[in-house]
């Protein structure tokens, strides 16, 4: 089982497995703030895995299926803010069932997360890429295959480990 996973320049580290990935396109940051598309630096804790039921099989025992209804709200003047809410819903928000398969499979971290702080920043995922190496609003992402393996092992409660002392990464 996965139990610590380890950002460095050369990829996440999980297990025995490095595994190329890509970061925010504004690199990795103590101070992230909504918006700016920072990986935020720190242990952050893996609190969720959520996967589409209708596309992929259940990743682990601990995993919940994405339902057509559910968002992810990123508006920082809603009491709901950095949370799983359903529709209809008029803030503002990611929709988790797209229509590509990037969110097929979602690792969910406690940054900001489940007391959040306005602006502080909102769904800080690991999840599916675009492409390779393509960067995100600040999510760590991997390739399907990468990441089914990771949700396959990873414990609930992981830490991912995202340090300042990885100066490629930092912007």
């Amino acid at each position: 089982m996965i139990d610590y996973l380890r950002l460095t320049p050369m990829g996440l580290i999980a297990g025995q497995n490095r595994y190329p990935c890509s970061i925010g396109r504004g690199g990795i940051r103590s101070n992230k703030i909504e918006g700016d598309g920072a990986t935020p630096i720190g242990d952050h804790k893996i609190v969720g895995l959520y996967y589409r039921a209708d596309r992929i099989a259940k990743p682990n025992h601990w995993a919940t299926p994405i339902g057509p209804n559910d968002l992810w709200s990123d508006d920082a003047n809603a009491p709901e803010y950095n949370k799983l809410v359903r529709t209809p819903y008029s803030f503002s928000h990611e929709t988790l069932r797209r229509g590509d398969p990037m969110y097929d499979l979602i690792l969910v971290t406690d940054w900001n997360y489940p007391n959040t702080v306005a602006n502080k920043g909102s769904a800080i995922f690991v999840h599916q890429w675009r492409r390779p190496r393509y960067p995100t609003a600040g999510c760590i992402a991997l390739s399907r295959k990468h990441l089914w393996d990771i949700a396959t092992k990873i414990c609930f409660g992981a830490t991912l480990s995202i340090s300042a002392r990885n100066p490629a990464l930092r912007k």
